[in-house]
């Protein structure tokens, strides 16, 4: 019997099909999608965001009065309010915050820290006893300027004609005794990674009795680890609005920011300003790194 050639085309054809219609699954969970059981409820996620919202704004407008009355008298009390501020916004916000290691008890001190959102500022601010150094746009914004001038930020132009007078106000304000917490990579990135510092940024650091670089990572969401597809949650970064990014946030739950305070160091430990910026720029990025990829993490020495 002879073997009749045919059409591969054809041989892969199937000759006749079984069923009519094709099997459909249902979804064994409740949901329209699989696995929908596992996101957030809409309607609590924007009642749970209103209610922090309120609750923001209603602190805010009770501290700014206190806060203008302290800074009218001497001593600490100014500095120490701010600090309670901002540890209120972070438990209104539902973000709950560690801290590893211990803030050195020298003063003043220059705090160099990563960035990748504007909770860095309530973070810290409710970490530790500093003010903050910040860009000159954020002095122009509605209310966040009034905040900030509260609590004796630092503005900075970082133009090449104006460097050298911010300069000296940042060193003024180290002699005067009030630590600085600076973001050297002079700008916000998308939290996976460290930037390099800027070293034009350390040029007052000899003004500082003790440099303490920290590391912070926003390494919890719904009480997990937070991943690289949740960054974005807190990174703040490019054009992003500063709102839509708050209302996002304000509707999830079991957030956390997790602060390394490093070994501190003398400035005069190290040769010039660029020694000093690579230098803390590993400490604080294998800081960083550790707590995003869920390792145990500690204080690390830099000098």
């Amino acid at each position: 019997m002879e073997a009749v050639a045919r059409d591969p085309i054809e041989a892969l054809r199937p000759r006749r099909l079984r069923r009519k219609k094709p099997l459909r699954f249902k979804s064994g969970l409740p949901g329209g999608r699989l696995f929908d059981v596992f996101e957030e409820r809409p309607l609590g996620g924007r009642i749970r965001a209103v209610r922090r919202i309120i609750a923001v704004l209603l602190w805010t407008l009770v501290s700014i009065p206190i806060q203008a009355v302290l800074l009218l008298l001497p001593g600490r009390p100014k500095i120490v309010f701010a600090r309670i501020y901002h540890a209120v916004l972070c438990r209104l916000i539902g973000l709950r915050v560690q801290v590893i290691g211990l803030p050195t008890t020298a003063r003043p001190v220059l705090f160099l820290s990563n960035h990748s959102s504007w909770l860095d500022v309530l973070v810290l601010g409710g970490v530790l006893e500093g003010c903050f150094v910040a860009k000159a746009e954020v002095g122009t914004w509605p209310l966040i300027r009034t905040v900030a001038r509260l609590g004796r930020t630092v503005f900075v132009s970082r133009s090449r004609g104006r460097t050298g007078s911010e300069a000296g106000a940042m060193r003024d304000r180290l002699k005067a005794g009030d630590s600085l917490i600076l973001f050297p990579e002079g700008t916000s990135n998308d939290g996976t990674r460290v930037l390099p510092f800027r070293s034009s940024f350390l040029a007052t650091a000899g003004a500082a009795e003790q440099v303490q670089p920290v590391s912070l990572v926003y390494d919890r969401l719904g009480g997990l680890p937070a991943c690289r597809r949740d960054r974005p949650l807190f990174a703040w970064y490019g054009d992003m609005e500063i709102g839509s990014h708050f209302w996002r946030l304000a509707r999830r739950s079991g957030a956390r920011a997790t602060v390394i305070l490093h070994e501190p160091f003398a400035p005069a430990l190290l040769p010039d300003r660029k020694a000093m910026a690579a230098a803390s720029w590993a400490t604080v990025s294998d800081g960083a790194a550790r707590l995003r990829q869920n390792r145990p993490a500690g204080p690390l020495a830099t000098v």
